[in-house]
């Protein structure tokens, strides 16, 4: 086949590139002449030459190999340059080359002379290669720093359209969450848009884009429930009280019962100097109830925070719940069901609270209803449990209020903290003074004891005179608040002599019991210590005469060791008439109407039968007295007028002491507005008993003492005792003319006054006293 013809197409062979021996040897494709060799080209070489327009091919240029006799050419078809190989010349050459010595030796000199130049020419190309080397990594340098900074610039750019297109995105988002509601999302807009399906032809597209849509609806739906139940039943986990108390330092109250009420308005007015606390109630009962229950109560909380929780005191993963352990105190509330069981109950929960792995940062503060069962709780909790026995605490203030009028509103003032209330504090400036010295040094407070070190902390109230405070050593005083008292210089104070030494002489008393209390056997002896050899202790209830003895007996009652009472015992009802009638109302000094042990458990039901009780013995009496006997001699009592109903009953009390003991504190305002009886609120005196501990637990010792038979007392004593009539002195110069009787004057009540006043203020001011008016001291038991 002809390599020239036009027609011919390049064939598919490797011989266009690598010739085969065959091929090269064959006379058809031999040199015609070695000044024309033939070309692999179709283009005449005159053509081509004198062609003006013509420029060679941009194709890849290869290496040539030099050869002796050979020409290189191109061929513009396929874009290579090709030389011709001739063998059987080059054979020949080297034949005659090594036949000829004199050729050999030009060769050799040739090839030293072409070394030379070699040599010379590579190192002019070394040293130009590493000049270009060093231009080329500079080049790169600086395009590498270009390009860096030209990304930062870019990046910088980017970021900053970003941005801008965040803040467009979320500004469109916002616009489209206003306008659209909760309900709308993005598959029912874009079926109720019908634009989004205009481009759909045909009934199959539109069939499936409506099914996509429905199923995009669908799906968003179950998110959206799903997500709806989540919410839901976290709202629910919160609503019940079942989440976390993440707080610390705070109040924990364990248990629900009437008392809550009174406790949570003491706890929120101790708080307010500090600005508020926080309180924590778990009790069994639904969260919803409880935060109903105490909005009901309306008081104002007064920056402190309340938080309910449901559970159980006596499970620990409960207990975890409130952070019991980061709680600086605890109180736990007694049931108002049966004695034995709620002290139980409380017996369990100490013991669920001693378990607990992180331990107690405060102490517990433990209501119990039998003073029995004290012992066994203190054995089990230790250092970290104080007792507050509130049965027995309410029977003992009963009888000291019977005995002496007016203590009662006294005891209510101390216990609070809306006036005036115990604190116990170091101060070092003290150290050396004695005792005297330290009851005038404090113009804002009343010194009571001292917290002796060196006895280990014991409290000892109204110490002797004599007493040297020593390093260590802290006063218990009565103040209105722990930051508003401080101690100032010591005054210059007269010391007088009293006005008259006498001993008041015990006279025998006759004192009525109505209902029958759980304690009474305690309430007997109490009595029996305080009155003086003759009186008459008569008790009147539905309990049977035999019955009585065996409970007495059973409570540890030996009525053979009864000294200064008599027992007289009458059966009957409290609330008939008929048998009220039967008792001589009329002679009693003190009558103490109880809160009966059948009914206690439900404080309304209680407080009715009570008040009941009350007003049937005052209108006996009333009726049984005459008009001008009843007549009062200290002024008029309230705005009811003498020939009125209640008028009468508060002619009639005027003759006797009437205690009532109420369980709902909602009761006081009725007895408060008749005037017709010194009552008791034994809820509200517990809890503020309670709220005191839990402050402060060492103020427990203190009421311990002036709650029991033995040791010191609050009394009141009439203010002929220290002065004459007329006679014009300090608060101070009283203070130290009790000091004589070692008593501590903490207030007074004038004639004229219906509230006793504890710490007054202005204490070195001189006034004119009345022998009429009162003082209220602290004094050892008779």
């Amino acid at each position: 086949m002809s390599l020239d013809s036009a027609e011919a197409s390049p064939s598919s062979s490797r011989d266009w590139f690598f010739p085969s021996p065959s091929f090269i040897h064959s006379t058809s494709n031999s040199p015609q002449s070695q000044n024309y060799p033939r070309k692999f080209s179709t283009i005449p070489r005159h053509s081509r030459s004198s062609h003006t327009d013509w420029k060679p091919p941009k194709t890849s240029t290869f290496r040539t190999v030099s050869s002796s006799g050979s020409a290189a050419y191109g061929d513009p078809k396929y874009g290579r340059v090709r030389r011709r190989i001739e063998l059987r010349r080059r054979e020949k050459m080297a034949k005659q080359e090594k036949e000829d010595p004199v050729l050999e030796q030009k060769r050799d000199v040739s090839k030293a002379v072409s070394g030379v130049k070699t040599a010379i020419g590579e190192m002019g190309i070394r040293d130009f290669g590493q000049r270009v080397k060093i231009r080329w990594q500079m080049a790169s340098y600086i395009a590498i720093l270009i390009t860096a900074f030209g990304s930062l610039v870019h990046k910088n750019f980017s970021l900053h359209n970003q941005v801008i297109d965040l803040q467009d995105q979320i500004s469109t988002m916002n616009i489209r969450l206003q306008a659209c509601n909760t309900s709308d999302t993005f598959d029912t807009i874009s079926i109720l848009q019908e634009g989004n399906h205009a481009n759909s032809e045909g009934m199959g597209p539109r069939l499936v884009s409506v099914s996509i849509s429905f199923g995009g609806m669908l799906i968003f739906a179950m998110m959206l429930g799903l997500v709806s139940d989540a919410i839901s039943e976290k709202l629910d986990s919160l609503r019940k009280g079942r989440s976390e108390v993440v707080e610390q330092n705070h109040t924990l109250i364990l248990g629900w019962s009437d008392k809550l009420g009174s406790l949570l308005n003491q706890l929120v007015i101790a708080n307010e100097s500090l600005g508020g606390g926080i309180v924590v109630v778990m009790a069994e009962r639904d969260k919803e109830e409880m935060e109903l229950d105490i909005a009901k109560m309306e008081f104002d909380f007064r920056g402190t925070s309340v938080i309910c929780r449901s559970g159980s005191p006596l499970i620990l993963a409960d207990l975890k719940k409130v952070s019991v352990s980061k709680a600086r105190a605890i109180v736990v509330l007694a049931d108002d069901g049966n004695a034995d069981q709620s002290d139980a109950r409380a017996l369990r929960t100490v013991l669920s609270l001693t378990g607990v792995k992180e331990g107690l940062r405060g102490h517990i503060v433990v209501e119990l209803s039998d003073l029995d069962n004290e012992v066994l709780v203190k054995l089990v909790g230790g250092e970290l449990v104080e007792t507050v026995v509130a049965h027995d605490v309410i029977g003992r203030l009963m009888i000291q209020c019977a005995r002496q009028p007016g203590l009662a509103q006294i005891w209510e003032d101390i216990l609070g903290f809306e006036n005036c209330e115990f604190y116990i504090k170091r101060w070092p400036q003290l150290d050396g003074m004695q005792f005297e010295d330290v009851l005038i040094s404090f113009p804002d407070a009343i010194p009571c004891g001292v917290k002796v070190a060196s006895r280990g902390g014991k409290i000892i109230l109204n110490p002797e005179d004599s007493y040297v405070l020593q390093g260590g050593d802290e006063v218990l005083v009565i103040a209105e608040d722990d930051d508003t008292y401080a101690p100032g210089a010591l005054p210059m104070v007269w010391r007088g002599s009293l006005a008259g030494d006498f001993i008041v002489p015990k006279l025998t008393e006759k004192i009525l019991l109505c209902g029958w209390r759980r304690d009474m056997e305690d309430m007997i002896m109490v009595l029996d210590a305080f009155l003086a050899p003759g009186s008459e202790l008569w008790m009147f209830n539905e309990v049977v005469e035999s019955e009585r003895e065996r409970k007495l007996i059973d409570g540890g009652l030996d009525l053979s060791r009864l000294v200064n009472i008599t027992l007289v015992h009458r059966e009957g009802n409290a609330v008939i008439r008929r048998h009220l009638e039967s008792l001589p109302l009329e002679s009693f000094d003190s009558i103490l109407i109880l809160a009966d042990e059948s009914v206690e458990d439900s404080a309304i039901q209680a407080d009715s039968r009570s008040l009941a009780t009350l007003l049937l013995i005052r209108d006996i009496q009333a009726k049984r007295l005459p008009y001008r006997e009843a007549m009062v001699t200290r002024g008029q009592r309230g705005s009811f007028s003498r020939g009125s109903w209640i008028g009468e009953m508060q002619q009639a009390s005027d003759r006797s002491v009437i205690i009532s003991e109420i369980l709902d504190p909602r009761t006081k305002n009725l007895l408060s507005m008749s005037k017709i009886s010194d009552y008791v609120l034994s809820n509200e005196l517990v809890s503020m008993a309670l709220a005191m501990v839990a402050e402060d637990r060492q103020i427990n010792d203190v009421l311990e003492e002036l709650f029991a038979e033995e040791g010191n007392e609050l009394h009141i004593r009439l203010a002929e005792l220290y002065l004459h009539e007329g006679e014009e002195m300090s608060f101070y110069e009283i203070i130290l003319r009790a000091r004589q009787k070692r008593e501590i004057v903490i207030g007074y009540r004038l004639e004229n006054a219906e509230r006793a006043v504890i710490n007054p203020p202005n204490k070195n001011e001189r006034r004119r006293w009345s022998v009429k008016d009162v003082f209220v001291v602290i004094t050892e038991k008779e």
